[in-house]
């Protein structure tokens, strides 16, 4: 009996920190083995009781903030230099006591969300067939300052040992989270180019629609968009209406200081045959993104979708046309046209146009890497754009010529055949496959049955394989000439 005061005021000493402690919280985004963003203040937010002092130190910086009536308080550390010495980051109240973050770098963080190509892992994905050289891929999967951080579906956290934390980089992490192949090459290319630690957190969720990514202000902003707050999407998922995962799986990482985005999604889209109605739909979602970090410039990079037989596929909503998907590529081309984004072309990496899944994701995350390396961080001397038509050059002769940009060197073929995939027409709009040539930034193109050339289109059929790319094998950008009508569903 003599002893239990001692017993329970030792008790207290232990555990009145760890209350204390308790009372002072953060998001989940914060978490050992976390990245900071380089080079801007980086914004650090929670709860705490309403009036408390806050502080928050790393390494010879420190901030501090009092929380509000609310309890919620949020101030700015930095901007910090690069640095792949792990650090504590720690967050005190006014006796001290609080949490404390281990094993923290600062470098480059990215957002990469999308569908099921983005989703697409490494290893097994059930239903889908495994990345390309996945076993030794993930073998050599060790990169100490490349760290993951898994948003789950609808951000409900099943497996909480891979979900909703930072985890380095690992062989067998990799694989159990599962992570993004496409976001885990773009940030494994990052880290060897700019020798700095690099955070990738992955947000995405297979057969869903841009709607669902995209905040509510966006579609407000919009009056053609405002109506499709109301209506009931189709998704191969069940829950995933408009807003829906912006606020499930965007929201909780919201407003983690990060440097940009990248996206690959569409699929979706295509099914219900969105056309021009799409480009709308992007600049929402980009613009949307973009306010909501407070960051007007941050960089979006995103994926041109692969080839795929969507119009032999009865399952959809709507009975497509083979011209469903290149007029939705048109569409995601001319998105470049919002600030700060940039398109990587993946017409070459489908394989299989049965397969709406390709397995390489390698090239689709070093395509990606290569926008930022040049776009974002001013690395030059390198070709990472495709080949995008600027203009037409009529000739006599029943030739017409049409001219490229961002030919590096030239144009030229993969399998130094002549260029495949070209079609022309007259005033009559009838196309038929034409004789092509390439003559430096140009191709020529003819044929006998069109003696006078007015349009030409390129890879304008769902399944295209075309062979024409730059110096740097980057493939061409799909296009046509023509403003002709275009049927995108069929009865």
């Amino acid at each position: 009996m003599g002893s239990t005061p001692r017993r329970l005021s030792t008790f207290l000493a232990f555990a009145l920190p760890a209350v204390l402690a308790a009372e002072i919280t953060l998001p989940p985004v914060f978490s050992d083995h976390m990245v900071l963003q380089r080079d801007r203040a980086v914004k650090i937010w929670g709860q705490a009781p309403p009036g408390e002092a806050v502080a928050v130190r790393f390494g010879d910086r420190e901030a501090t903030a009092r929380a509000g009536d609310d309890g919620g308080w949020t101030l700015y550390l930095g901007p910090l230099s690069a640095s792949a010495e792990p650090r504590v980051l720690s967050v005190t109240g006014a006796d001290g006591a609080g949490p404390a973050f281990h094993d923290v770098l600062v470098g480059e963080v990215w957002l990469a969300s999308g569908q099921s190509n983005m989703e697409k892992p490494l290893g097994e994905m059930r239903g889908q067939k495994p990345t390309g050289n996945h076993e030794e891929e993930i073998a050599a999967a060790d990169h100490p300052t490349l760290r993951l951080f898994q948003v789950p579906h609808k951000g409900e956290v099943k497996r909480p040992d891979v979900q909703m934390r930072w985890i380095p980089c690992t062989p067998e992490s990799v694989d159990a989270i599962p992570f993004s192949a496409a976001a885990y090459f773009f940030g494994r290319e990052l880290v060897r180019e700019l020798d700095v630690p690099v955070g990738l957190i992955h947000s995405s969720y297979g057969g869903t629609m841009i709607e669902a990514w995209t905040p509510r202000e966006a579609f407000l902003r919009d009056p053609r968009l405002e109506p499709l707050l109301e209506e009931t999407y189709f998704a191969w998922v069940e829950g995933v209406q408009a807003t829906e995962l912006f606020e499930s799986m965007i929201r909780p990482v919201l407003p983690f200081t990060l440097r940009g985005f990248l996206w690959y999604q569409g699929e979706a889209n295509v099914m219900v045959a969105d056309g021009e109605i799409y480009r709308a739909k992007k600049r929402a979602l980009v613009e949307g993104w973009r306010r909501a970090w407070n960051d007007f410039g941050a960089p979006f990079y995103f994926v041109q979708l692969a080839p795929f037989n969507y119009s032999e596929r009865e399952q959809f909503p709507e009975k497509l046309t083979p011209e469903a998907l290149p007029h939705f590529w048109e569409v995601q081309a001319t998105c470049t046209e919002i600030p700060y984004t940039g398109m990587i072309v993946t017409t070459d990496l489908a394989g299989n146009a049965r397969d709406i899944h390709p397995t390489n994701k390698r090239d689709v995350g070093l395509r990606l890497a290569g926008l930022a390396l040049a776009e974002t961080y001013g690395r030059t001397g390198r070709t990472v754009h495709s080949p995008v038509f600027t203009e037409v050059e009529h000739h006599g002769g029943g030739r017409i010529a049409l001219r490229f940009k961002h030919t590096g060197d030239g144009l030229r073929t993969r399998d130094s055949e002549a260029p495949s995939h070209f079609l022309i027409a007259g005033k009559d709009g009838v196309f038929v496959e034409a004789e092509a040539e390439i003559d430096g930034d140009r191709v020529l193109l003819h044929s006998p049955e069109v003696p006078r050339p007015r349009h030409a289109r390129f890879a304008w059929q769902e399944t295209a394989n075309p062979n024409l790319v730059n110096s740097a094998g980057l493939p061409a950008v799909p296009f046509r000439t023509d403003t002709l009508p275009l049927l995108l569903t069929r009865d």
